[in-house]
């Protein structure tokens, strides 16, 4: 969800898609705790970030303000409703596992524990995503993780993702979501670091990249499942069976109009 999604759940999600597993446990002072701060506007989008863990905040903080590259993606909207969209991001293993069986993706997941998530894009990008902060119109993520690829050699950085979500209805009167990702990447690597003047053009475009796709591929999976829920339900239960819990919810999403659940203004979007 880049060498920064390197950052990604890839959206991630997408979802989402990053890191190799967290190194940096900070467990800082208090006085440096009370000195570490992030701001609160990123590309025109206020985030509420003074309810963000002052531990987190610390470990976020060098990464925004030394970031190697800058990117803004979106708005992208995706065809999918509020609910359905806010559990794909929650859950990237079930995510990764439909587009996979879909034929949409290579994403790879796995639960690394509450909130935080291994990924690999089947693309060259893997590594840790661990949710930060959510609420139903934002969310913050840290990622840390590895890129290779034909032009790039191994890399390995850390990522900060800011994502807005914004609820509406499309052109045909159904249920949309909105998604509008800034992402900070600070690369490990002092010289690939220093040079960035020379790199700055191919990383961010790897990076602007891998965060474009990450969530037009949410768009897609959306799209299956509106155009045709019977196909998703029936991947989704093909042997090996995904997780119990997640089929039920699959069969209950998607067997009911989420249209007629709520009224719904033409366009809502969150503060």
């Amino acid at each position: 969800m880049s060498s920064v999604w390197r950052v990604t759940q890839r959206h991630l999600i997408g979802i989402v898609i990053a890191g190799l597993g967290v190194g940096l446990c900070l467990s800082p002072e208090q006085g440096r705790t009370e000195s570490c701060s992030l701001l609160r506007d990123h590309a025109g989008l206020t985030f509420p970030v003074e309810r963000v863990d002052p531990a987190w905040t610390c470990r976020l903080q060098p990464i925004v303000q030394g970031h190697t590259t800058e990117s803004t993606i979106g708005p992208i909207r995706a065809a999918i409703s509020e609910s359905m969209y806010h559990h794909l991001l929650d859950h990237p293993p079930l995510t990764a596992a439909l587009m996979r069986r879909l034929n949409l993706g290579r994403y790879q997941s796995e639960s690394r524990g509450p909130g935080r998530f291994w990924g690999d894009d089947g693309d060259g990008t893997k590594g840790i995503v661990e949710l930060v902060y959510a609420d139903p119109a934002s969310r913050i993520y840290f990622l840390e993780g590895t890129h290779e690829s034909r032009v790039l050699p191994h890399v390995t950085g850390k990522a900060v993702v800011f994502l807005r979500i914004s609820v509406m209805r499309d052109a045909s009167g159904h249920e949309a979501t909105d998604s509008t990702l800034v992402a900070y990447t600070k690369l490990d690597n002092w010289f690939l670091a220093g040079v960035v003047s020379l790199l700055h053009p191919l990383v961010d475009k790897v990076v602007t990249s891998r965060l474009q796709r990450g969530v037009e591929t949410v768009n897609r999976l959306g799209a299956a499942m509106r155009e045709n829920p019977q196909r998703v339900l029936s991947e989704a239960t093909k042997p090996p069976p995904l997780p119990e819990a997640q089929v039920a919810f699959l069969k209950n999403a998607l067997s009911t109009d989420p249209d007629t659940d709520k009224v719904l203004p033409h366009n809502r979007s969150f503060p």
